[in-house]
């Protein structure tokens, strides 16, 4: 009886050492988190985004963003590519191959894509890929910015200018070094250390600068119908910024209590993760939220330990909420014009929507088809 007690207290005593001491990947600071609001009012609870129609993406997952453009959809996948296919998912075809993991992308004014990929090359960053198939051709414009690597290269938008602007989500996890985007990104969430940043990269002077820092993984962005601001999702801190785009090295933290025409809090304490941002018709904007508020991550804000503590958990227990549908239609002013929920979360991680004169397309981190609505459906009252 002794020696099973004794070897019951030896495992008793690793397993407790273990959870305390082992090292994890993050060093996680406290913060606070602002109450959870629930489902209620705006947000209440419906089924508007459940029973999608699906476009086939065969083998492809992941369409975690889309453009709508001159008659083809292009769709980032999990693969390393960009496709493309008709509205009616016919015609599919690879369109750009980076070889990474492609997130935002935009079109520039030659007609040449500019892809936030975090797994391009060494660690990622912004590329511009010329042609298509086998004759594109891809050019790193930016992977460091102030002597920093970009790490996380991964909403991006191109102005009229030609100026691209583009997230940093987070300066701590690289999504080539910790095994995947969503994987860093779960790190950066959990820790907190408030390292993402908007940047700009400049065709002209070949330069990067930095609008604002200090942002909780900062995520997917648009441009105002003026093209003089950002629309910016900080998944973090589940809210979204409206940015001027002539911003200079601002502090989200800083910005947080006092706004200016500079930097503002556009829509805050969502019930979920914003993740892209899409403009869309009618002066709607789109923003999808990747996750539902987890009870854990709010209630052990303030006590980085646990954070630490559920790293050493195995992945299956780590502390991610459950798959929820969910994007939002807002405006410029703040407004919330539309709210589509799918609880059952049966198409995982929407990240935005792709609005056409029609049709509804939904963008998903890890779904293995193209989630679609009819738009006529989905807006009315």
């Amino acid at each position: 009886m002794r020696k099973v007690l004794g070897t019951l207290a030896a495992l008793l005593t690793a397993g407790i050492a273990y959870l305390l001491l082992w090292p994890v990947p993050i060093d996680p600071v406290p913060w606070t988190a602002p109450p959870a609001p629930g489902y209620a009012g705006l947000h209440a609870q419906n089924q508007r985004l459940a029973k999608l129609n699906m476009l086939d993406l065969g083998s492809d997952v992941g369409p975690e963003h889309i453009v709508w453009r001159d008659g083809w959809l292009y769709a980032a996948v999990a693969r390393g590519a960009i496709i493309r296919m008709r509205p009616d998912g016919s015609e599919r075809q690879d369109y750009v191959l980076t070889g990474g993991r492609p997130l935002g992308f935009d079109f520039d004014a030659q007609g040449a894509l500019v892809i936030a990929d975090p797994m391009f090359g060494r660690h990622g960053g912004l590329v511009r890929a010329v042609g298509s198939g086998s004759a594109a051709k891809l050019e790193l414009l930016s992977d460091a910015v102030d002597g920093e690597p970009i790490r996380y290269a991964d909403g991006v938008v191109v102005a009229p200018s030609g100026k691209i602007y583009f997230t940093d989500a987070s300066q701590r996890f690289g999504a080539k070094a910790s095994g995947g985007t969503f994987e860093a990104s779960v790190l950066d969430v959990l820790e907190h250390r408030l390292s993402g940043r908007v940047l700009e990269f400049d065709p002209a002077t070949r330069k990067t600068r930095k609008l604002m820092g200090d942002l909780s993984f900062a995520n997917g962005l648009a441009l105002s119908a003026d093209g003089r601001h950002l629309f910016v999702s900080e998944t973090g801190e589940y809210r979204v910024w409206k940015l001027a785009i002539d911003a200079q090295n601002l502090s989200a933290r800083a910005a947080a209590t006092a706004p200016s025409d500079k930097a503002r809090l556009l829509l805050a304490n969502l019930p979920g993760y914003p993740d892209n941002i899409m403009r869309g018709n009618d002066g709607r904007l789109w923003v999808g939220l990747a996750k539902p508020r987890g009870a854990f991550i709010d209630d052990n804000a303030g006590k980085p330990w646990m954070r630490a503590l559920a790293l050493r958990l195995p992945k299956f227990a780590w502390p991610v909420p459950p798959a929820y549908g969910h994007v939002i239609a807002f405006d410029e002013s703040g407004r919330v014009l539309a709210d589509l929920q799918d609880p059952s979360g049966s198409y995982p991680e929407t990240t935005a929507v792709t609005e056409t004169p029609d049709r509804l397309y939904v963008q998903s981190l890890h779904a293995h088809g193209l989630g679609w609505l009819e738009k006529g459906k989905a807006m009315a009252p």
